[in-house]
């Protein structure tokens, strides 16, 4: 009776000792990816958030297919900023598709936008709110709008949100579209748009898009519903 009582003993702590292993094994692989990436958190923010006051961009939530793309342009050559590169140039397509879904999938409120370290006047942000809602028919520039959403939180599954990103990583892309330090596949739209903005354009629009708040509903949405930008995609071709 006493062995019996002993070897049961021994079954449940056997049980329970590989329940725990179970589930310290399954905590591992949940945590696996979140843990990998902290190497992106690192300059992203946890979870993939930023604010308004940084440089660098929010990425939990964007569409995976934007991400991937972005993720494959640093590893091309398409983009350059020598901290992207690096990490991921020798990573396997599969792996950024990972990546990007990982990050896509993260579903985490935006912080309320705060005051711009340099305040922006009222007129250079009524210019800003023009350009992205309405744009400027006389020369030929697209509304943010007509390829970014209406709400502007992007469109599935390539298109970014521009509302919670950074002022200064705005105007920087910007940029960086203007000069060609930042291509994509052609017809490469952004690269065209870009170099029809003057210095004051690309101001107004970074500091309006940097101080809307975001809804906390708001997603990419599932496809351009304004006829006039589905021509425009016509046009331009899947952005990428």
């Amino acid at each position: 009776m006493y062995l019996h009582f002993r070897g049961l003993i021994f079954a449940v702590f056997v049980c329970t000792a590989s329940w725990v292993h179970a589930q310290t094994q399954t905590q591992s692989q949940v945590d696996t990816m979140a843990k990998r990436m902290q190497a992106c958190t690192t300059c992203h923010g946890a979870q993939g958030i930023t604010s308004n006051q940084a440089y660098f961009p929010r990425i939990a939530g964007k569409p995976a297919g934007y991400l991937f793309n972005q993720l494959q342009n640093f590893k091309e050559g398409r983009r350059h900023y020598g901290l992207m590169v690096g990490m991921v140039e020798h990573l396997s397509d599969a792996y950024l598709l990972e990546m990007a879904q990982y990050f896509s999938d993260l579903d985490v409120p935006y912080p309320q936008p705060t005051p711009l370290k340099t305040p922006a006047s009222a007129a250079t942000l009524q210019l800003g709110k023009t350009l992205a809602l309405q744009g400027d028919k006389t020369r030929h520039l697209a509304a943010c709008t007509s390829c970014h959403g209406t709400a502007l939180m992007g469109v599935l599954p390539n298109t970014p949100a521009l509302l919670g990103l950074p002022r200064d990583y705005l105007a920087a892309q910007l940029g960086a579209w203007q000069t060609g330090l930042r291509r994509s596949h052609a017809p490469d739209c952004m690269g065209r748009i870009a170099k029809v903005l003057l210095p004051s354009d690309i101001d107004a629009v970074s500091s309006w898009l940097a101080l809307q708040p975001v809804p906390s509903s708001a997603k990419p949405a599932a496809k351009l519903t304004n006829l006039a930008s589905d021509n425009l995609i016509e046009k331009c071709g899947d952005f990428k």
